[in-house]
Order: C-alpha cells, then sequence, then structure tokens
C-alpha cells in the first residue's frame, strides 16, 4: 500500500504537525481493517493496512491522547506542544468489515450544492471515522444522459427527464422526473468531474465506493421510442406526476442495465458494489412471492451480465417503510433469488427498528446495521444515545444476527447533533457497547478542551433528555417547532411535528448548566455550536405554549389577549433568527449562495436558487403535500419565511376578532400557499457570514428567556 494517501491526509488536518507522524503499513486481519499506534522519539508511529486505518488510528490518537476532535459543527485540533507519548503499543482491529456511509436523501438535503472543497473535507472525515463503503452516486446523471445518447434519444426527449439538481435523490430511486428542471448540459458534466475526483480520493484511501445500478427507471419519452416496450406507469402520491418502470420481463432491461454498468465502469472504474433500489416507497405490481423472486433474480442478473463480481447493495427501507406489503413472504422471496455472496442489505434505521429481527437476519444476507437518526435534515437535538452505543454490540455478539458484516450511517442529512455521529462511529473498532459514563465526559473534554463540571452536568442532562427516546413512546424523530408549521391553529402539523421525546422543561437545567460553562468553554467553537444549539431548542419549544395562548385567546374573541401573545410570538422568531446568525451552520445564506455559485447564466443561477428554497419549504409545487418535510431553523428561513407567513395569519385573525372579516381557513391556506410559491421563485440574496457573537447572544436571551419558559408550560 501506498501510504502517501494518508500522508496528504495528514498534511490537510495538521499541517504544522504532520511531520511528527510516521506512517508505516501492515496487513489486514481476515479481511478486516487494523491499525497499531506507539510513540518513537517524540513522534508518533502509525501503522495500518489502508488509507482508512490510518486515517483511524490518526483519529484515535488525537481523541484519546491529544484531547481533540473533529465534527462538521465545530472541531478542537490544539495539541500540546510535545505531542503525549503513548505507553507501549496500541493496537485496534475492527470487527466489522464493512462501514457504510450516506443515504439518497444525503446527496441533496445536505450536499446539493457542494464543490471539491467541502467534498474534500468530508472525504477525510469518513476516513477519520473509519468508513470503508461510500454512496457515490455524484454526477450519475451524466453516464445516464450518454447511454440515452448512444439509444439515440435526442435532449428534446430527455428534457423533461432529468430533476433539478436538489431533487436527484428521488430522481434516482424512480420517484420523480424533471420537477425543478431544465438541468443543464454543463451542470451534468462538471458534476461528473466532481465524481471523479471523489471517487479517486475515496479509492486511495482504500475505500470501495457504492456505485449505481439500473432499476428500470426509463423516460417518459421511452414510450414513443420504444412502443412494444413492456412499461409501468407508477407514481409516487405527494403530488408529481407518473414515472415510469420498464418491467425487468422485458429484453431491454438488462441490456439497459448492461449498457449503463459497461459505461459507467469505462469511465469510472468499479469496486464491484452496487446500489439499486427497485421498489423505494413504490409498490410492486404484485405480491406473489414467484413474481418477486424472478424480479430480484432478473435485476441482479442485469448487473451479473456487466460484472461478473457485482454485489447488489440495497437499501432496506422498503421493509421498514412499507411493512404491510413486505410480510415475511415478499421479504424472502426478494431476497434469496440472488446468492448470499452477491448481496449486501443495508437495515436502514437500526437505531429505531431492527429489521433484522423479524427477517432471519436478512435469510443469509450479509447485512449493515445502519443509524439513520435525521429526516430530512431538519433542525432538533435528538437521538437514542443508549440504543447506539450498545445496539450494534449486542447485534454483533448476537447468534441470532446471522452475517452481520458492518455497520453505518445512513441519515438523510447530516452537519447536526456531532455526537450521535461520533458515538456512533466509535464503535467501529471495539465489539463490545459504549460506557456512556465514560465516554461522555471524554466527548465534552475532547470537544471544548477543558474539564469543566458544568459542561458535563449539561450533556448528562441532554443524555437523559433529548437523547433518550421513551421505551413507551413511538417517535421515529426529533420535533419540529410550530413555528415551522403552515399557520395554524392546531398544535402541530403534518410534517412540522412539535410531540417531544421529553418533556419541555426537563432541558432548562443544561441550558442553565451551559450558560454557566461559558466562562471557561466559550472559545471553543464546538461549545459556541453547542450553547447555540440547546438555545434555539429550548426556544424552538416554547413557541408550542405561546401558540397555545393565542389559539385559546382567538376561541375565547380575547383580542388583548391575543395581541398580547401573538407579539410575543413574532419577538421570539426574530429573536431566534438573530441567535441562529451567529453560527454558519444555521444560516439560510451559505445554502442559497452556495446553489447559485453553480449557475454560469441568470436562468440558471435562477433555477438552482429555486431548487435550494423549494427543498426546504414547499418541496414540490404550493400543494405539495411534503411541504415542510425539510423544513429548517435558520436565520434568514425564520424572519424572511415563517415570520411574514405568522403575520399574515395574525392580521387575518384580527380582521375577524374586529369584525371585519370572517377567517376562512381554506381560503387563507389558499393564499398563503402562493405567497409561498412567489417566494421560493424570488430572486434574494442573504447573509453568508455569521454576524454576532454566539455567547453573548445565547446569554441575552437566557436573561430574556428562562423565567418566562419556565412558567409557560
Amino acid at each position: 500500500m501506498n501510504n502517501q494517501a494518508g500522508k496528504d491526509l495528514i498534511s490537510r488536518i495538521l499541517p504544522a504537525r504532520a511531520n511528527s507522524f510516521i506512517l508505516e503499513t501492515i496487513p489486514g486481519t481476515s479481511g478486516k481493517d487494523v491499525f497499531e499506534l506507539e510513540s518513537r522519539d517524540k513522534k508518533i508511529i502509525i501503522r495500518g493496512n489502508n488509507g482508512v486505518a490510518l486515517a483511524s488510528g490518526l483519529y484515535y490518537y488525537l481523541t484519546e491522547y491529544g484531547h481533540c476532535q473533529i465534527t462538521w459543527n465545530g472541531s478542537n485540533l490544539k495539541l500540546p506542544k510535545v505531542l503525549p507519548a503513548i505507553p507501549g503499543k496500541v493496537r485496534k482491529e475492527t470487527p466489522y468489515e464493512y462501514r457504510y456511509y450516506l443515504n439518497y436523501c444525503t446527496f441533496n438535503y445536505s450536499m446539493s450544492w457542494w464543490d471539491w472543497s467541502r467534498w474534500e473535507k468530508e472525504i477525510d472525515w469518513m476516513a477519520l471515522h473509519g468508513i470503508n463503503m461510500p454512496l457515490a452516486i455524484t454526477g450519475e446523471e451524466y453516464t445516464w444522459y450518454l447511454v440515452y445518447k448512444e439509444m439515440g434519444f435526442s435532449d428534446e426527449d430527455l428534457k423533461g427527464f432529468f430533476t433539478g439538481p436538489a431533487y436527484f435523490s428521488w430522481f434516482w430511486m424512480g420517484n420523480i422526473d424533471g420537477w425543478g428542471g431544465p438541468l443543464p448540459l454543463n451542470w451534468m458534466k462538471e458534476h461528473f468531474d466532481l465524481q471523479k475526483k471523489i471517487l479517486e480520493r475515496q479509492r486511495s484511501l482504500g475505500m470501495k465506493p457504492v456505485l449505481p445500478a439500473f432499476t428500470g427507471h426509463v423516460p417518459a419519452s421511452f414510450k414513443q421510442k420504444f412502443p412494444k416496450a413492456k412499461l409501468k406507469a407508477t407514481n409516487w402520491t405527494n403530488g408529481f406526476a407518473d414515472t415510469y418502470i420498464l418491467d425487468s420481463e422485458d429484453p431491454m432491461f438488462a441490456r439497459i442495465g448492461k449498457m449503463f454498468l459497461e459505461k459507467q465502469t469505462a469511465l469510472l472504474g468499479t469496486d464491484h458494489l452496487y446500489s439499486a433500489d427497485t421498489f423505494n416507497e413504490n409498490e410492486p405490481p404484485s405480491d406473489e412471492p414467484e413474481f418477486l423472486s424472478k424480479l430480484s433474480a432478473r435485476v441482479y442478473e442485469g448487473m451479473r451480465q456487466a460484472d461478473p463480481e457485482a454485489v447488489w447493495v440495497m437499501q432496506g427501507w422498503l421493509f421498514y417503510s412499507d411493512r404491510k406489503f413486505w410480510k415475511e413472504p415478499q421479504t424472502e422471496a426478494l431476497l434469496k433469488a440472488v446468492p448470499n455472496d452477491k448481496m449486501i442489505l443495508l437495515d436502514l434505521a437500526t437505531e429505531i427498528e431492527p429489521v433484522w429481527k423479524r427477517t432471519s437476519a436478512f435469510y443469509g444476507k450479509p447485512w449493515i446495521w445502519n443509524m439513520l437518526h435525521n429526516f430530512g435534515g431538519n433542525t432538533n437535538l435528538f437521538g437514542r444515545m443508549d440504543v447506539v452505543a450498545e445496539a450494534p454490540a449486542e447485534a454483533l455478539n448476537d447468534a441470532k444476527s446471522g452475517n452481520l458484516k458492518g455497520i453505518g450511517l445512513s441519515m438523510e442529512g447530516i452537519e447536526q447533533n456531532p455526537v450521535m455521529y461520533e458515538l456512533m462511529m466509535d464503535n467501529t473498532w471495539r465489539k463490545d457497547a459504549i460506557d456512556l459514563n465514560k465516554w461522555l465526559p471524554k466527548f465534552v473534554y475532547n470537544r471544548y478542551g477543558t474539564k469543566n463540571k458544568d459542561a458535563i452536568d449539561a450533556w448528562n442532562i441532554l443524555r437523559k433528555t433529548v437523547y433518550t427516546v421513551p421505551a413507551d413512546k413511538y417517535i421515529r424523530d426529533g420535533a419540529e417547532s410550530i413555528i415551522q408549521a403552515r399557520p395554524t391553529t392546531d398544535s402541530s402539523s403534518r410534517w412540522a411535528k412539535t410531540k417531544l421525546n421529553y418533556e419541555a422543561k426537563e432541558i432548562l437545567p443544561a441550558w442553565d448548566a451551559l450558560i454557566k460553562a461559558s466562562g471557561s468553554c466559550k472559545n471553543s467553537n464546538g461549545f459556541q455550536y453547542d450553547l447555540v444549539d440547546l438555545s434555539r431548542q429550548v426556544l424552538a419549544n416554547h413557541a408550542l405554549p405561546l401558540q397555545r395562548k393565542f389559539v385559546t385567546a382567538y376561541e375565547k374573541r380575547d383580542k388583548l389577549t391575543f395581541k398580547k401573545y401573538s407579539v410575543q410570538f413574532l419577538e421570539l422568531i426574530s429573536d431566534m433568527d438573530r441567535l441562529l446568525a451567529t453560527q454558519k451552520d444555521f444560516m439560510l445564506g451559505p445554502w442559497v449562495a452556495d446553489a447559485r455559485a453553480w449557475g454560469r447564466t441568470d436562468k440558471e443561477k435562477a433555477i438552482y436558487e429555486m431548487n435550494a428554497k423549494d427543498l426546504i419549504t414547499l418541496w414540490g409545487d404550493k400543494d405539495c403535500p411534503l411541504n415542510e418535510y425539510a423544513c429548517r431553523q435558520w436565520s434568514g428561513l425564520l424572519n424572511d419565511f415563517y415570520k411574514p407567513r405568522w403575520q399574515k395569519f395574525f392580521a387575518a385573525v384580527q380582521m375577524d376578532l374586529d369584525g371585519k372579516k370572517p377567517l376562512n381557513k381554506e381560503e387563507f391556506a389558499k393564499e398563503i400557499k402562493q405567497w409561498e410559491w412567489d417566494w421560493v421563485n424570488a430572486r434574494k440574496d442573504y447573509p453568508v457570514k455569521p454576524s454576532g457573537n454566539p455567547v453573548e447572544e445565547s446569554k441575552k436571551l437566557y436573561q430574556k428567556y428562562r423565567k418566562q419558559v419556565a412558567t409557560l408550560f
């Protein structure tokens, strides 16, 4: 193995200390990664069997001995002048052959506008955290463009096929065509070039990227080109037009699948791992086991014809999301039709519900234990900390877990709740459960660069509240704030859910403690992020009792009380916006600016801006039932989108209370949907650099709201 990739990674992360680390190569153990660490002449020797093992060894040293940390939301790389020595030799072998990373949705909810600079940082993060099996689908649309051109399709034929850049995930999974387009050809080419860089870097570190394969999704124009083709119209039932799936029995299915993989391999190479999800939130036309078995066999055969070494990597989401259809006979038929060594199952949300336990561990297939955790890239403090600390090791040591081969992260959105991702990937190099009583104080020390009792107290409270889901509650994911709901007199909405996995007042002592810790921790950017995040959560929760107050006042026709609490509600939104403006991670501006930066013309920039704003608000058109699915608590979005919506609602209610015009909820909803659609399509710049001091802003809001929040439940 060439250690250069590992040396380059260290130089990017610790440029001033890179010469303090010496890299050496050792063999892996039974096909699994291994690293060793020891001190020699005031330098640190890191040995590993590939770049990921070396990077993991580096991160183990940084966290265990240097008390450092690298996360999306704040890093601490303040090493002592003399590197801490390692007593003796440390050797770590992973029990997991695969450490999977990414979900189709991540590529849009978080990564839609990434350039190479941002991807380079993420690949480094992957390597440091032991990832060796990343999903790699950037630029896939260009390969498809070339394949369809070779099949005789014109640009006009394909115009309504490719979606806009924020919607590729659902396009690739066969849910939607064309929405948010038309897609410029230069986008395809530039992102195909980006994909080549991504793959080159990942492979240089010893990762084996998972590339896409054909699942049957074809353009609507396929009907005209090939009138005899056996096509099935299908609909995702989320307000979008039908898409078309080529029946796997049609001879063209295998032909196209082979063409695509051969083209992709010629252009990008292969590690023989292919992602294909034939029925992502779309039911098959028949639940007959024999039908499903033949279908599965044909999908795999299409891969095998192009690559005899092909291994099908399947997301197990369908078995979770549509359990009424995927009963035991159907699941078993779909899986058993493919040889065991030619398929890997991703148990996509194992921490929520371990599907492996009700499928006989996927009937002998190799499978991967994944933490999904975040849906839609939403903003909330949330997680199942105890489950993630214990369940992977429990499964590993369970005689019924079958062919468990790995662990992974399959979140829909990243750059949030860094503690959950540090915790999950700390399972990589161990066979036993993680002791949170020891792990959490170390996490806080590494994050803040100092040992502080108040900070640890705060995190112990968070562990028992936001990061615990009681066994008697089914709560899939974190709550949103009523602020983000389309204005309503209800206490929740379909996608802006307000049900907490804890009592809102239970996190106030954590807020007290983190405010107290600010004296000694305030210079840590991880602390600054955490303080803003916790302050945001307290205020986001506080919006609900305020809303209940003004709703009750409206129902009682109490104008003065309605005015009081509606004013407080709007003021809360403004205060949250100002707080979030102190952290780039909580700002709308960079998201919109990064989108527009990819455009070469005003028209392209407008398409990308619309994509960026639409995904996190309406999701589709003004009547799309997915509105607010990917909502964010971001500065700019609060003041410019959520606040004006509520202002319009309050004005309409005030007209009703004044006896001028009764509130017609249907009419108001129609008006507000049009306003939202106009906002999505408007041209506007938002700040891209943070403003204000995160600690001071948090303190101001603590002084203003602490008593009010405690009394208004």
